[in-house]
């Protein structure tokens, strides 16, 4: 059974910040659902565990999406979440993704360039074929690393950061992520979410300039079991 305890969930703490490991399906940060976030999940732990007196500071560095498990990291103060923000803008903080994905792409490795249009009524992302006012350019290198029986797992490295971008990009190339409805596979997962995982995370901490290399545990009594112990390495 999955792990809900988010005590169990935490990969890394110090006093600046904070990495979790977000469970398919919980928010980031509040929205029209009115569902609780894993911000205000977080910010209730550190009260009761610390015993504060008032109120506990998490700050919203980056996010990702909902149906998408994995590395997330927090600020605990604002003086944190203002250097990882210029971090992120920069391109400084390293993030991989794995994907599982039913279609073998064309090449086992490769970099893909898209010019995306968003949606926002829809909350979807599209390929453009031309670049323009309205579309912004979205890049990122995948390697084909591992294949069960029916499946095949990417290793993905960001290169931008673009609305829904590994997900429109992979779809573009013909391999839509396992469960993902909205960028065109057939099925859905039973949990509800799609096979992307924020797999992990690297940079320089923003305050004590340590090198941090994180690596988000893969959900459990999923399809990522396969992966962890029957699959077919590549290369």
């Amino acid at each position: 059974m999955t792990d809900n305890n988010i005590e169990n969930r935490i990969l890394y703490e110090d006093n600046h910040i904070i990495i979790v490991n977000k469970l398919t399906g919980e928010i980031i940060q509040a929205d029209k659902t009115g569902d609780m976030p894993l911000s205000d999940v977080l910010k209730q732990y550190i009260k009761i565990r610390d015993n504060k007196p008032g109120n506990v500071f998490i700050g919203v560095a980056h996010r990702i999406d909902r149906p998408v498990s994995g590395a997330v990291i927090f600020a605990k103060t604002s003086k944190s979440l203002e250097r990882l923000n210029n971090m992120f803008r920069q391109g400084s903080i390293h993030k991989t993704y794995y994907a599982i994905v039913k279609n073998k792409p064309q090449a086992e490795e490769a970099t893909l360039i898209h010019n995306l249009f968003r949606n926002e009524k829809m909350n979807k992302s599209f390929v453009c074929e031309k670049h323009s006012s309205n579309t912004k350019e979205a890049k990122l290198h995948y390697k084909l690393i591992c294949r069960s029986n029916t499946y095949f797992l990417l290793e993905i490295e960001l290169m931008t950061g673009r609305h829904h971008q590994i997900r429109c990009q992979l779809a573009a190339a013909g391999c839509p992520i396992k469960g993902d409805l909205k960028y065109g596979f057939p099925r859905s997962n039973a949990n509800g979410g799609i096979s992307l995982h924020a797999r992990k995370i690297e940079f320089i901490h923003p305050v004590s300039n340590n090198q941090i290399k994180i690596t988000a545990p893969f959900p459990e009594n999923d399809l990522w079991n396969c992966f962890n112990c029957s699959c077919t390495a590549i290369g």
